[in-house]
């Protein structure tokens, strides 16, 4: 270990790292604000820049009594940041400032999803013009129209990421984009599966090709690995990772019977090999 800093407040729950590579920015989830910290040269962390408090709450009064800061993400660019708000059912958007490590807020500075839906975590489409949001609460993703040269967000279309006759109780988790930027997927804790939606490239709508089961329980995030050829989920309550292999035509998921036996596993991260 090198250091560490203080997140600057309760239960951070997100990384991000700058294109430059000289940032790293947090969400802190109870807190209720995001912060960001310098990359020194040794690679350890300096002192925070910057930090944003989110104010305010929303309909929910058992998830919702607060702000909860659930993600951060840069965009390609590495000019705008986006953030969900789980607990006032917003998503800010911030100008960063690479320079100096700073977020400072658009000319849009947020924009609001339906109340008591809960935005979790949010992906861009490659090219840009597109953002996709996992509400949480709702179990639902909403799609806005980006523009690319203000950062601005319009809301094109929400959909449920459940099949219509799902009776039980469960929350969506993680989302990516395939990286031809054909499909999306979402996870769903409680239906256990991976919903799969088809992207209209014209116009960023989505359209339902179905669900797989995740062969687990509680599908807290997955990962694309960088060929795009497969979908590795995280199921953490059942203490396993399983493989599928992605249908490049169709974007379904098929079963390789590849399963890992992990305790607990939250997280996965595809890196680059080390020399």
């Amino acid at each position: 270990m090198l250091n560490q800093q203080a997140s600057l407040d309760a239960n951070p729950c997100y990384v991000e790292v700058d294109a430059g590579g000289w940032y790293v920015l947090i969400a802190n989830y109870t807190g209720g604000n995001v912060a960001v910290f310098p990359v020194q040269r040794d690679g350890s962390l300096g002192e925070a820049t910057d930090m944003k408090q989110y104010q305010g709450s929303s309909v929910n009064r058992e998830r919702q009594e607060g702000p909860h800061a659930h993600c951060i993400v840069l965009d390609p660019t590495n000019r705008f940041a986006y953030s969900c708000d789980l607990g006032t059912d917003k998503i800010m958007i911030f100008l960063f400032d690479a320079r100096n490590g700073k977020l400072m807020p658009n000319e849009q500075p947020w924009v609001q999803v339906k109340p008591g839906a809960g935005p979790r975590h949010l992906t861009l489409h490659p090219s840009g013009k597109y953002v996709f949001v996992l509400n949480e609460l709702h179990s639902t993703i909403t799609t806005f129209a980006r523009d690319p040269g203000k950062g601005s967000l319009k809301e094109l279309q929400t959909l449920s990421t459940l099949p219509a006759d799902f009776k039980g109780t469960s929350w969506s988790a993680d989302i990516h984009v395939s990286a031809d930027g054909r499909f999306v997927y979402c996870s769903n804790r409680g239906h256990d599966s991976i919903a799969i939606f088809r992207i209209e490239p014209r116009n960023g709508a989505l359209t339902s090709v179905g669900h797989e089961s995740t062969r687990g329980m509680t599908p807290r995030n997955f990962a694309i690995d960088p060929t795009g050829s497969f979908l590795l989920v995280a199921n953490q309550k059942s203490d396993n990772i399983v493989v599928f292999r992605i249908d490049q035509k169709t974007g379904r998921l098929i079963a390789t019977r590849q399963v890992a036996e992990v305790p607990s596993p939250v997280c996965l991260k595809f890196t680059t090999p080390f020399s």
